[in-house]
């Protein structure tokens, strides 16, 4: 018989006695366990220390639970109480090193073909143009693909909601023999698009000036649209799903044979994959913007989209607009006024919420959008909750020497300054529903950063970890929340370094 509905709090021994009974709802244990994770987290007797740090002369990153240093050659775990190596995977010469690399996890509810479709993976992109699958627990190489011997593909990107992937080239560029020729390079660069789970090439095309426009600067893949950037600042949105259904003039099987290849292998070297979406002209164009920096994000509910127009007048402020009719929103300019070395930051929620966080160095604004889909009614921007930082006196613009001279301030105190709180990063944690605010004071002359846990639904501070390191704000810092592990990387001159901090319980 299933648990009773109810909504008084369920404590930890009774959510264990509950499971070893038998007693639980499919799709709701992982959350109820999760639950007690967040709430041990949060007790008084446990706390982050850190126990392991790790430099590197390259670049470090770290994802979903695991670290890489040496472009990716060399994984540690961080799963378990201490991190260890994973991994090592043989020295790559200069032509075989990884250039960027994704990583690839498929879903529990999905029957794949083969068996090492479900492995984790990281997909990696290869000096030399080759598509690897690796094994993310192993290292161990379970696929390959030979992208192309004509076009250098440098850059990966995920389409998550589609479970798609894409990889950019290099952007082609006229040399001065052609320019003193007179011969126009038309295409600006090639876009090759790959199914996850399992691993299938949807095709590559290119973009082109002729088809586009001659001012395209770049090119993303996002939610199923064709994102192209215009050196006029403007973004022109369009329908992936209708260039595939028109403009496709072969479907491809990695490792099967192709016309377009004339009965060569997909995927194999020295042919790779061939261009099978040709683009004559422009598709439709589903929406278009003028922005700043190119930079436009679309999302909430109904759906809106934020940017910063292109003109003098409106930097540092943000608009926020209906996506249907371009009707600006109720409260819809954003502006923090910021007087700041790094300008303010806003993106749309990641918990899919449909709010907007607003990050400035001095307080942290979670929005909200009120409105109805085909109202006539304007939607309207309002505050969630918000978080701020506490400031101290400012020094007077105007001082008094002893002897009677007045001296006046050339300069503003930067709301930033190193001898200032103010906060630096926000990560989000979804399996947790936690915001993990990173707040640097000025109380030493080094600079310490303080990890500070809010709850996702309310902003109330939770609690509050100190973070062993000092936090230098000329250098690079990145920081990843992962339920019981928070990892903290940092750039320093030539060098990076990792440190690792776990949940641990404070003996009294």
């Amino acid at each position: 018989m299933a648990p009773q509905g109810r909504k008084s709090s369920v404590n930890a021994a009774e959510l264990l006695t509950r499971r070893s009974r038998g007693i639980r709802d499919a799709g709701t244990s992982y959350r109820h366990c999760l639950n007690v994770l967040r709430g041990v987290l949060l007790q008084e007797n446990r706390n982050f220390q850190k126990i392991w740090s790790k430099t590197s002369k390259s670049t470090i990153t770290y994802e979903s639970g695991k670290v890489y240093f040496e472009n990716y050659q060399n994984c540690y775990s961080c799963i378990q109480a201490e991190p260890h190596s994973l991994y090592k995977m043989p020295k790559r010469s200069k032509h075989e090193k990884i250039q960027d690399a994704l990583l690839c996890q498929s879903p529990l509810d999905t029957t794949l073909p083969s068996a090492s479709d479900h492995t984790p993976s990281l997909l990696a992109l290869t000096a030399n143009n080759w598509l690897y699958r690796i094994s993310a627990n192993t290292g161990k190489e379970l696929q390959r693909v030979y992208l192309s011997p004509r076009f250098q593909f440098r850059y990966l990107g995920w389409d998550v909601s589609q479970e798609t992937f894409y990889i950019k080239s290099l952007q082609k560029k006229e040399t001065p023999l052609e320019r003193q020729a007179g011969i126009s390079q038309s295409t600006v660069m090639h876009l090759a698009v790959f199914h996850v789970f399992p691993l299938q090439i949807v095709g590559i095309l290119e973009i082109n000036k002729k088809v586009f426009g001659s001012g395209v600067t770049d090119v993303v893949l996002s939610q199923g649209v064709l994102a192209v950037s215009h050196s006029n600042k403007s973004v022109k949105l369009y329908s992936f799903e209708h260039i595939i259904q028109k403009y496709l003039t072969e479907k491809l099987t990695l490792g099967q044979q192709s016309a377009l290849l004339e009965g060569k292998t997909v995927g194999d070297a020295p042919f790779g994959i061939p261009v099978n979406i040709q683009i004559p002209d422009c598709p439709p164009v589903l929406f278009e913007v003028s922005c700043s920096n190119n930079g436009v994000q679309i999302g909430g509910f109904p759906w809106h989209y934020i940017y910063t127009p292109p003109h003098k007048t409106h930097r540092g402020t943000h608009h926020i607009c209906s996506l249907q009719d371009h009707s600006m929103a109720i409260n819809g300019i954003q502006n923090m006024n910021c007087c700041a070395l790094e300008s303010d930051g806003i993106f749309f929620h990641p918990d899919d919420s449909g709010r907007i966080i607003h990050v400035g160095p001095t307080t942290i604004k979670v929005l909200k959008i009120l409105g109805e889909i085909n109202s006539s009614l304007p939607s309207e921007v309002s505050e969630d909750f918000s978080m701020a930082t506490h400031r101290n006196a400012p020094t007077p613009e105007v001082t008094v020497t002893s002897s009677g001279r007045t001296v006046k301030r050339r300069f503003h105190q930067l709301d930033d300054d190193p001898g200032q709180e103010a906060f630096r990063v926000v990560e989000y944690e979804d399996e947790l529903d936690l915001l993990a605010v990173v707040m640097t004071d000025g109380v030493e002359e080094e600079g310490r950063a303080h990890v500070l846990l809010h709850d996702n639904q309310t902003g109330r501070l939770l609690r509050k970890i100190d973070l062993v390191e000092s936090w230098d704000e000329t250098y690079q810092h990145q920081l990843f929340f992962d339920k019981d592990t928070i990892v903290h990387i940092e750039q320093k001159n030539s060098n990076f370094c990792c440190h690792v901090y776990k949940l641990r319980t404070i003996s009294k």
